[in-house]
């Protein structure tokens, strides 16, 4: 059994689930328990084999399913298995791209582009490009045909330059989040500022929820020529923050030296003052 962190350490104290209980519950009878089973091995970290193969059996879960079709079940274990950076859940997350649930498919995007590994980038261009309606609304949903924002913004981590044509039309989108995740790929893609460029400029929009979705683009690609904009912008200072915490973790990664940059200075001292 895997070493627990702090934060399950005190949660198992506190009388909650242990992991073997989660582990367990994921083939209990009660569907609830199955669902809060997943959601919670994700959240924790569990990584421990026996938990990753009970959330890859998951995938396949059929009795977890609601009245439109959906799988619940299966879309908090696709989750729950990219934050466990287990690459032996990655064929089964390929195939959760075939899913009628487009939650599903959803989520299955997100873990391949946190996992990281390039066997996701071929499967997730064929997603991406397979017909003209891919990023069409979907009749009677508040949702595209295809969960385009996920798809690019995995292709943007998987650092698939393949992609980078695919992608760019999506910046003329008329969803602006669709706009934000193709900005936020081909930075990451090309390093070209004029993608960064662009997610500065939506934290002047007039939507709060678009601006808390360009800070957070913004502090995923650790954009260092928007910590001003960041700091300023109208929004929560929970959201800056975080978004700052990016742009100084990609300059810390990007350094060699034990000691802090000035522009690794700079942004700790923007987060000073928002504290």
């Amino acid at each position: 059994m895997v070493e627990l962190a702090a934060e399950q350490v005190e949660l198992l104290e506190g009388g909650a689930l242990t992991v073997e209980q989660a582990i367990d519950n994921l083939h209990h009878s009660d569907l609830s328990l199955r669902y809060y089973a997943a959601w919670w091995l994700g959240k924790f970290q569990v990584r421990d084999p026996v938990a990753v193969s009970a959330l890859i059996a998951a995938l396949e879960d059929e009795d977890d399913r609601t009245e439109l079709g959906g799988y619940p079940l299966r879309r908090n274990a696709a989750r729950a298995l990219g934050k466990l950076g287990d690459y032996s859940a990655i064929p089964a997350l390929i195939r959760c791209l075939d899913c009628s649930d487009f939650y599903v498919r959803e989520a299955a995007a997100q873990s391949l582009g946190t996992l990281g590994d390039p066997a996701g980038i071929e499967p997730l261009i064929t997603l991406l490009s397979g017909d003209s309606t891919v990023a069409q609304p979907m009749p009677g949903t508040p949702h595209l045909v295809q969960p385009c924002e996920a798809i690019v913004e995995a292709l943007g981590a998987l650092n698939a330059v393949a992609a980078i044509d695919l992608i760019r039309p999506f910046l003329e989108h008329s969803v602006p989040r669709l706009q934000y995740a193709a900005a936020r790929a081909l930075y990451q893609l090309t390093r070209e500022p004029v993608y960064g460029d662009r997610l500065v400029q939506a934290l002047q929009g007039d939507d709060l929820q678009l601006r808390r979705v360009a800070l957070s683009d913004l502090g995923a690609i650790g954009y260092l020529p928007a910590a001003a904009a960041i700091a300023q912008a109208a929004t929560e200072n929970s959201f800056k923050l975080f978004a700052l915490k990016g742009l100084l973790e990609h300059e810390v990664r990007s350094t060699d030296s034990p000691v802090p940059s000035e522009a690794a200075i700079r942004v700790m001292h923007l987060m000073d003052d928002l504290l």
